[in-house]
């Protein structure tokens, strides 16, 4: 089968390669890939950036998404068979949707939103899932809080706009001017032009912050929380709690501690706090989620697809960070 595999770490790691057709175990699902679609963390995966806590064996097919055909099953798989249309994010480690085949654990995966095109549907596992774990499982956002966003024409932005909307929340984002009536589309209340104002000057008393950014964009973000307020990133820094997750060594985890000290430390101040979100393989949530997307409650935002063969130009394009919603890559 064709693919897009790393055989080194680093931004020109990525090539084409002829592989064999995946193994499938007994509790896996042989998927023919429809779609795939890009999300920041092939960047990060591609560069390396996760190594000591993703033990990656290079060469590995890169690719997070995807949407496609049941072609066989494993002995102990019970509720999916051939010629299901499914969606998933395959669990760390067992990634590889920039290719023609994928075996994933049956746990990963669900019945694709019935509402939804196979291209559409490999939009959304990573970035509903995370915004999910962000808003439900960690926050656990009621009817009447407020939710800023950063990014919010973005994948993920976009997602956990409607996503906290349906919630019941007031949404606001940071977006351009040229942006403002997407994102407003998808139910963001208070947009604020990030290059025109600082959202730190104009927004206060908020429940909720998911940070896309890091950085002093997280540090600003934590003074817009209430007391009690929780900021939530994606983008870093890790904190120890990650560690934990990933099973890692002790070790790693007081290193986590210590790139995370001084944000985590700014929070305690102003008694809100901080925590890293890293989202899990969840095919539970993706089967809730599809419930959502085929009653109207969200939609995929999609700027651009790209054939297979130019995968590595919609990487390219990805990195460009000028994209409202994912990047699609079809290969039916």
């Amino acid at each position: 089968m064709k693919a897009f595999v790393v055989e080194h770490y680093g931004t020109d790691g990525l090539s084409a390669a002829d592989l064999p057709m995946p193994e499938v175990g007994d509790a896996d699902v042989l998927v023919k890939v429809s779609a795939a679609s890009v999300n920041p963390l092939d960047k990060m995966v591609r560069n390396g950036e996760f190594k000591r806590l993703l033990k990656y064996r290079t060469p590995f097919v890169l690719g997070h998404d995807v949407a496609g055909v049941v072609t066989s099953v494993g002995s102990a798989v019970r509720d999916l068979q051939v010629g299901d249309e499914v969606y998933a994010r395959p669990r760390d480690l067992r990634i590889g949707t920039f290719a023609e085949y994928i075996a994933i654990d049956q746990h990963d995966l669900a019945p694709k939103p019935a509402s939804l095109t196979l291209h559409e549907a490999a939009a959304v596992p990573l970035v509903a899932l995370a915004a999910w774990q962000a808003l439900v499982d960690r926050a656990h956002v009621k009817p009447g809080q407020k939710v800023l966003v950063h990014a919010g024409s973005g994948g993920l932005g976009s997602t956990v706009i409607q996503l906290a909307k349906h919630l019941g929340a007031t949404v606001a984002t940071t977006a351009s001017a040229d942006n403002a009536e997407l994102v407003r589309s998808l139910g963001a209340d208070e947009v604020v032009d990030y290059r025109k104002e600082h959202f730190a000057e104009v927004l206060s008393g908020y429940d909720v912050v998911l940070d896309t950014l890091g950085g002093k964009n997280l540090e600003k973000s934590l003074t817009v929380l209430k007391p009690g307020g929780q900021a939530i990133g994606v983008a870093g820094p890790p904190d120890p709690g990650f560690a934990k997750q990933l099973g890692a060594p002790k070790l790693i985890g007081v290193a986590m501690g210590l790139l995370s000290r001084k944000v985590r430390k700014q929070a305690r101040k102003l008694g809100v706090s901080y925590s890293f979100l890293f989202m899990q393989a969840n095919g539970a949530q993706l089967r809730e989620l599809a419930a959502l997307y085929d009653a109207g409650q969200l939609r995929p935002v999609i700027d651009k697809t790209f054939p297979f063969d130019r995968t590595l130009e919609a990487l390219a394009y990805a990195e460009q960070g000028r994209a409202n919603g994912k990047i699609v890559i079809a290969l039916d």
